[in-house]
C-alpha cells in the first residue's frame, strides 16, 4: 500500500518514505498482470514490466548490499557473468512468474532498508568507492535509488497503459 511521504520528518524518514512510495508505485503498475503481460515489450523499446521489476531489485541490492555495505551480491545476481550477459536481468525476467518477480523486488527493498537502518547516519560512507575512487554517502545512495526508481516508475506507467489501458497512479 502506498503511503504519501511525510511533510515534516527527519531527512532519513523523508528519503526512505519517498523511496517506499516509488517502490509501491512500481508494484501497483504490475499488479494483476499475467506473466505474458509483464513480459510484453512495446516496440521500439525492449523494456518490459517484468524487466523493470527485476532490474530495480538488482539496482537496490547492488547499491545497498554490495557497494554501500560491502557485502556479497545476493543470488540470483551472484553467479551472473555480466561481461557476457550485461542485460541478464532484463532478459531473464519475462520467464519468471509475476509473484516471483514482485516478491524478489520486495526482498531487495527489505535488504536495502536493513542496510539503511544499520548505517543509521546519512553521512556514513560506502564500503566500495565509485569508479572515480570516491566513497558515497548513504544520503547520496538513497537519492540515487529514489531517482532510479522514479525514472522506471514513469516507464512502467507507459508500459502498463500499453498492456491493458490502465492509467493513473
Amino acid at each position: 500500500m502506498r503511503t504519501d511521504p511525510p511533510e515534516n520528518a527527519s531527512e532519513t524518514a523523508t528519503l526512505t518514505a519517498y523511496l517506499a512510495f516509488q517502490r509501491e508505485t512500481l508494484l501497483l503498475k504490475t499488479e494483476g498482470l499475467t506473466r505474458e503481460q509483464l513480459g510484453r515489450a512495446h516496440p521500439p523499446s525492449s523494456l518490459t514490466l517484468a524487466g523493470l521489476l527485476y532490474h530495480l531489485a538488482l539496482v537496490e541490492e547492488s547499491w545497498a548490499v554490495e557497494r554501500f555495505a560491502g557485502g556479497p551480491l545476493p543470488g540470483p545476481w551472484a553467479g551472473v557473468d555480466w561481461d557476457v550477459t550485461p542485460d541478464w536481468e532484463f532478459d531473464t525476467a519475462p520467464g519468471l512468474e509475476p509473484e516471483v518477480l514482485r516478491e524478489r523486488y520486495r526482498e531487495a527493498a527489505r535488504r536495502t532498508d536493513a542496510v539503511v537502518a544499520a548505517a543509521g547516519d546519512l553521512d556514513a560512507l560506502s564500503a566500495v568507492p565509485l569508479r572515480n575512487g570516491n566513497a558515497f554517502s548513504l544520503r547520496w545512495m538513497l537519492l540515487h535509488l529514489v531517482e532510479e526508481t522514479a525514472r522506471h516508475a514513469g516507464h512502467a506507467d507507459l508500459l502498463r497503459e500499453a498492456v491493458d489501458g490502465a492509467v493513473g497512479e
